[in-house]
């Protein structure tokens, strides 16, 4: 009996399994890096996330738009350097204004304008201060 034509069919099958598992194993492979630059960037999200969360209480919060008027940037300056409640006298001060009462009663309509945008508080009346 001839079995020269039994193992040439196993020759045949031994290499199309041969070339399958190559096959399998080079996709094993792709996935495999395609699974650790998924899990990067996953990692990197996570960094980015507590990075970003770390700093929320630091960035300032969304304002309103202001009214357009050059002194409102300026008022708002003026409490970000302030360490306490100012008073429209102070702030009118700090803007650079006479304090002439037409300018001290200008800058507390601003002042109030400010309050009612939720931007600034009158904690008693006439002291505002930046909202926390």
């Amino acid at each position: 009996m001839n079995i020269q034509p039994l193992l040439d069919a196993l020759d045949f099958q031994e290499d199309a399994a041969r070339s399958l598992a190559d096959d399998l194993r080079a996709q094993i492979d792709g996935l495999q890096t395609r699974l650790r630059e998924a899990e990067m960037h996953l990692e990197h999200l996570a960094i980015t996330r507590k990075t970003v969360t770390g700093l929320a209480d630091r960035l300032p919060a969304h304002t309103p738009d202001l009214p357009e008027h050059p002194d409102y940037p300026r008022i708002l300056a003026a409490f970000n350097h302030a360490t306490g409640p100012l008073r429209a006298k102070d702030v009118c001060e700090a803007l650079g204004h006479e304090l002439l009462p037409k300018n001290v009663e200008g800058t507390r309509a601003k002042l109030k304008r400010l309050v009612k945008l939720g931007i600034l508080t009158e904690a008693d009346t006439g002291n505002f201060a930046r909202k926390s």
